[in-house]
């Protein structure tokens, strides 16, 4: 497990000549083991900061810190694993084959790397290591994506939005499951997600950023008990984090609803 701090952190890109800022500003910190939600409307940075933290782009202004470390050490020591939207498997491989690439990548088995056998039935993919991507639902390729993420047990484990483009059943399904891998593995978690009640659903504390340029406005600590079960949320606590973080995100727009 390894603390992750941000410290003033901002993200610009070059368009067209000009500086673009991305992010303006951002100051975090990540708990070891903590699970960790981003939310924001789209272009508010949610997904360049996980960049940041993986050390795939570097900070225009700030300091990121991983176990005190910068990024670029962490990754090289593989302690970063990074699940994106899409599953992005390789099509001629089997889930197994698809799971084993990073282990292939590293050079193989380090210490006490779990096997890629042992990942397949944490993801709850007995009987399917031998399937193509083709051959799996939505959810399931996300499992296979998951399951490699922690190929090589890494401390940290970054989401953009993995289940977003599976449907609302899976969906749910997926943060139950997700949820118990993350307890299971100890991991520190942070989870981009543009929607509310998973975001409640699923963290300790809901960062929520603005747009244009992205900045943090907001930061609603989740205080509800653990393991979660969906019924939680049916309960008058989970709708009051949610509306906490409705407000942040649309503050003024709902005032005007009240009022009008």
């Amino acid at each position: 497990m390894s603390e992750i701090v941000i410290d003033r952190v901002g993200k610009a890109f070059e368009i067209d000549g000009k500086s673009v800022p991305a992010l303006v500003d951002v100051s975090l910190r990540f708990e070891a083991g903590g699970f960790y939600a981003l939310i924001g409307p789209s272009g508010c940075g949610k997904s360049t900061l996980l960049r940041l933290i993986a050390d795939i782009l570097a900070p225009t202004d700030g300091v990121i810190t991983i176990g005190g470390q910068p990024p670029g050490v962490a990754r090289r020591q593989h302690e970063i694993g990074f699940v994106f939207q899409e599953a992005s498997l390789l099509p001629w491989r089997s889930v197994i084959d698809n799971i084993e690439l990073p282990l292939e990548i590293a050079g193989g088995p380090v210490g006490d790397r779990p096997r890629p056998e042992s990942l397949v039935r944490l993801v709850g993919l007995s009987g399917f290591e031998n399937a193509k991507p083709a051959q799996l639902s939505g959810g399931m390729q996300q499992r296979v994506s998951i399951a490699r993420a922690l190929a090589l047990r890494p401390k940290v484990l970054l989401l953009d939005e993995p289940f977003g483009a599976l449907d609302e059943i899976t969906r749910q399904r997926m943060n139950l499951e997700l949820l118990r891998i993350w307890q299971e593995t100890g991991t520190t978690a942070v989870l981009v997600t543009h929607t509310i009640g998973e975001a409640v659903f699923m963290a300790d504390a809901v960062h929520v950023l603005a747009a244009r340029p992205g900045r943090l406005v907001d930061t609603i600590e989740v205080d509800l008990p653990r393991p979660r079960r969906l019924a939680l949320m049916q309960t008058p606590e989970f709708n009051r984090l949610e509306n906490r973080v409705r407000a942040a995100l649309f503050g003024d727009e709902l005032a005007e609803t009240a009022d009008g």
